[in-house]
């Protein structure tokens, strides 16, 4: 597939307006990211409802919404177990109530599971208390970001072979490894730079290819789900990306493994 000049400088200016905001949200911390954290969760639960509820979205977009939000705000107090309580039970309310409603309610509580998990996880790995947390977070956007790019550039230079032709055929293997090397040096130049608590600083090379890995998977399995669902674009908010969800499908994935990342390092830090 040849590079587009027009496409990549679309890629280029959104994310020159997005990733601003959301890396001065993010550095603000409190109550800013929080409310980054929300309203990409009331943008999120709109794609989610058109694109699985075409027929009647509103009222499933409001009813994931209403979980999303019920479940992030205790995480932002420090109440992590409460949110995560508030997600389970909410997805099964989500369920129930897309059902009355004659919708799919296996939809609906996969909704909020697929977009509320990420979510409160990111607010955890922010940590407001801690600078570390601020870095953690930014260690999972540069990851993201390199790897989506080095990805999208590598395979339209170079082709080659379909990566997973069925449900994403532009995709390419030489992407998928551009990728993985774009992450994991990311991560590493991160851990060179900036505080992580980590063991030994080659653990961000390893966070930043594991990352790397979990966002292209995340961008596969959400072209599995537009597929599943027979649409092109979760949305059109974003010029050049289509919705936010193809803009952060992998970062959700991402931010899995590396609070889990974390979450090692903290285990590691109490048994020394």
């Amino acid at each position: 597939m040849a590079v587009s000049v027009r496409d990549i400088g679309i890629r280029v200016a959104s994310a020159a307006v997005l990733a601003p905001a959301a890396v001065l949200a993010t550095w603000a911390g409190g109550l800013w990211f929080l409310a980054l954290i929300l309203g990409a969760c009331l943008l999120l639960a709109r794609e989610w409802a058109v694109m699985s509820a075409p027929a009647r979205p509103w009222p499933i977009a409001g009813a994931v919404a209403l979980v999303l939000i019920a479940a992030a705000v205790p995480v932002h107090m420090g109440f992590m177990s409460v949110g995560l309580v508030v997600l389970v039970f909410g997805g099964w309310a989500a369920a129930l109530f897309a059902k009355r409603l004659g919708q799919e309610g296996i939809d609906a509580a996969y909704g909020v599971l697929y977009l509320g998990w990420p979510a409160i996880l990111m607010i955890w790995l922010r940590d407001d208390h801690s600078v570390i947390g601020l870095n953690w977070i930014m260690l999972v956007f540069f990851v993201t970001w390199t790897s989506d790019v080095m990805a999208y550039l590598t395979g339209s230079v170079m082709g080659g072979p379909k990566l997973w032709p069925r449900y994403s055929p532009n995709k390419t293997w030489s992407g998928f490894i551009g990728g993985l090397i774009g992450g994991m040096v990311a991560g590493g130049l991160i851990a060179l730079m900036f505080e992580l608590d980590l063991p030994h600083p080659a653990w961000g090379a390893v966070l930043g290819l594991a990352g790397a890995a979990a966002t292209m998977a995340g961008d596969l399995w959400e072209s599995a789900l537009k597929r599943r669902f027979g649409v092109k674009d979760a949305g059109t908010l974003i010029p050049g990306h289509g919705g936010l969800l193809d803009r952060v499908d992998g970062l959700m994935f991402a931010v899995v493994v590396m609070a889990l990342g974390r979450l090692i390092v903290l285990m590691l830090e109490q048994a020394a």
